[in-house]
């Protein structure tokens, strides 16, 4: 009997679970695709904190496997929040892709006016930048935001590159180093979530990538310890045990930065830690200024 997986409506969402179903599909496993409705697709003009934060596109499908109504999902692992529901179990991350964020735009970068973004992040990250640039709020699916971009509402939109990539994508624009823009925790990687079955979760595995989830889990250690949700503007990025981590405040004009080894969950909880003591005013703030207190 094939496995039923479920998945967002939108372009990349089926995009991605196409790619899931292919490589189980490569191993004899057969799959059938059941799409769910989530909050994040139903309120698409409301800002991302004010309906739930980071969770907003993964709790119908974590309330789904639960029912048993699906038996796994396939997830922007980003999108993932650090506290998870008791039942479920993270069986595959796969191969990561661009961590980086992708400015979309069209000529010279210095003539950028308006950039689009609903991330906190990526607001933060651009406002500490060279760039002169007023940042408006802009949701929705992939197709949205380029059709605002392409109707002269934005000069400038932003995407995650590993987006781009699944869905074929060759736009104009400039990459934005990880090195400096600092990807959100787990950006370009994608997860494969399943009840905690200890069978399926054995069939599922076959298409995890160990150096990919040694990292992942890394980053997640050191979002769990740092807090904050979608409304804290933090970027945790590791490649290879090689760790970057950040926490800005909402106008840029501040950060906290670490720069450590993270070979390990445990080193990234110190590190978790670290950044949070010292950046703790930076998340009170953003907590106040956006009415979350």
């Amino acid at each position: 009997m094939p496995l039923t997986v479920g998945t967002r409506g939108s372009r990349l969402a089926m995009a991605q679970t196409d790619r899931v179903c292919g490589q189980l599909a490569d191993l004899g496993i057969a799959t059938d695709v059941v799409e769910v409705k989530t909050v994040g697709d139903a309120r698409l003009q409301v800002p991302m904190h004010q309906v739930g934060g980071q969770g907003i596109f993964v709790r119908a499908l974590d309330d789904a496997i639960l029912a048993g109504e699906i038996d796994f999902a396939v997830h922007s692992m980003k999108d993932i929040p650090a506290f998870r529901p008791e039942g479920l179990s993270t069986a595959a991350i796969l191969k990561r892709d661009s961590p980086a964020d992708f400015l979309v735009h069209e000529g010279d970068i210095e003539d950028v006016r308006v950039v689009g973004t609903s991330s906190t992040r990526r607001r933060a990250q651009l406002l500490r930048s060279s760039l002169d640039v007023e940042v408006r709020e802009l949701r929705g699916n992939v197709d949205t935001r380029l059709r605002k971009l392409r109707d002269g509402e934005y000069d400038a939109i932003v995407l995650a590159e590993a987006g781009m990539q699944r869905l074929d994508m060759d736009l104009s624009g400039t990459q934005l180093l990880p090195q400096w823009f600092v990807p959100s925790p787990n950006q370009g990687t994608i997860a494969v979530v399943c009840r905690d079955d200890p069978e399926l979760n054995e069939t599922l595995a076959a298409i995890d990538h160990p150096q990919t989830r040694k990292d992942t889990e890394v980053e997640r250690a050191v979002m769990e310890e740092i807090g904050g949700g979608c409304f804290t503007p933090q970027g945790v990025f590791c490649q290879d045990g090689f760790l970057l981590a950040e926490v800005l405040s909402l106008d840029g004009n501040r950060y906290e930065r670490v720069e450590d080894n993270g070979d390990s969950v445990e080193e990234g909880r110190l590190i978790g830690r670290k950044l949070k003591n010292i950046s703790w005013d930076l998340i009170e703030e953003a907590r106040q200024t956006l009415g979350l207190s």
